[in-house]
């Protein structure tokens, strides 16, 4: 867990220091970084009393997640941390020892971050079979590690890589298979249908996995499953468990994220020229994958089915 130094207490800046820790490990999900954050605001707390205590923490939380534009996996970790402060401070009748067992426990989730990831990657290297082509879509840290995983253990295969406008991270993707020696191409997000039929298995991460096991990931995803369902191609998630978000979304309109602007017809007398920034403002980043379209979701706690995801947040929040 990295050190973020505050002289003087009044001056701590729960967003400022979520955004230097995301700066300065570019690996860290927006859910760890959370979870720190709100662990080194409890160290600058001046609070005197449990309820006091309480309420700047649930302030922070959402000051957090008022801070992004897209707040899913950071309301994630924000959510489970949240939850876990309320179920300890039930149970320390000792206020200044129960800030220590936060602030040490905040440390403990961090530290156990990376060890998740390796676990759900010796999960998941089962489903890459030899001679394989592989579609995964934009950038997941734990879908990486899960292929140079197999690699690591000799299997041969090979990957597609979708762009993933607007961010197009499946270019940064692309170029880190290829230094692990993984032969790797990258695709037009409209090119999916054109090579699915050369396709054995789709990976994706996620943003979040929601409480009916459905998926909130890069925009794009969706329409990937929608084509391997029609393809009868496995369709599987790649997720850390402290990503499991307690929302049930029908729809794409369902979304935190979802705003009236998006997509939003402009006025026909409106004769502004069509601009690519223009596009990014109205175009949604996420899209939401209901779970009939998931055949599997390969977690730290194991390979679920979606149906299984309940039981699991359960597990977590009860």
């Amino acid at each position: 867990m990295s050190e973020v130094r505050i002289n003087d207490v009044e001056q701590f800046d729960i967003v400022k220091c979520y955004q230097q820790f995301l700066k300065d490990d570019p690996d860290v999900s927006m859910s760890i970084a959370a979870i720190e954050s709100l662990a080194e605001l409890i160290k600058h707390s001046n609070a005197t009393t449990l309820s006091e205590f309480m309420e700047s923490l649930k302030d922070a939380s959402q000051k957090l997640k008022s801070s992004v534009k897209n707040s899913i996996s950071l309301s994630a970790g924000a959510d489970l941390f949240m939850r876990f402060v309320t179920r300890t401070s039930h149970d320390v009748t000792n206020f200044e020892a129960c800030k220590e067992h936060l602030m040490n426990s905040g440390k403990v989730l961090v530290q156990k971050a990376a060890a998740v990831r390796e676990k759900i990657a010796e999960l998941g290297v089962q489903f890459i079979k030899d001679d394989a082509v592989i579609l995964i879509h934009s950038y997941s840290r734990v879908v990486m590690l899960l292929l140079q995983r197999a690699a690591a253990y000799k299997k041969r295969f090979k990957v597609y890589v979708t762009e993933s406008r607007p961010s197009y991270l499946g270019i940064r993707a692309t170029k880190l298979l290829r230094e692990a020696g993984i032969p790797a191409t990258v695709i037009y997000d409209s090119v999916v249908g054109y090579i699915i039929d050369k396709v054995d298995a789709v990976f994706v991460g996620a943003e979040g996995v929601v409480e009916n096991g459905g998926l909130i990931n890069a925009i794009g995803t969706y329409q990937l499953a929608i084509v391997a369902k029609a393809a009868n191609k496995p369709f599987y998630a790649v997720i850390e468990s402290y990503k499991f978000v307690r929302l049930f979304p029908l729809n794409q309109y369902d979304l935190p994220t979802h705003t009236s602007d998006l997509l939003a017809f402009p006025d026909l007398e409106n004769r502004e020229s069509i601009k690519e920034e223009n596009m990014d403002s109205i175009n949604p980043t996420v899209d939401y994958t209901p779970p009939d379209y998931i055949t599997l979701l390969c977690t730290d706690l194991g390979v679920l089915t979606p149906s299984g995801v309940s039981d699991e947040l359960i597990k977590l929040y009860l």
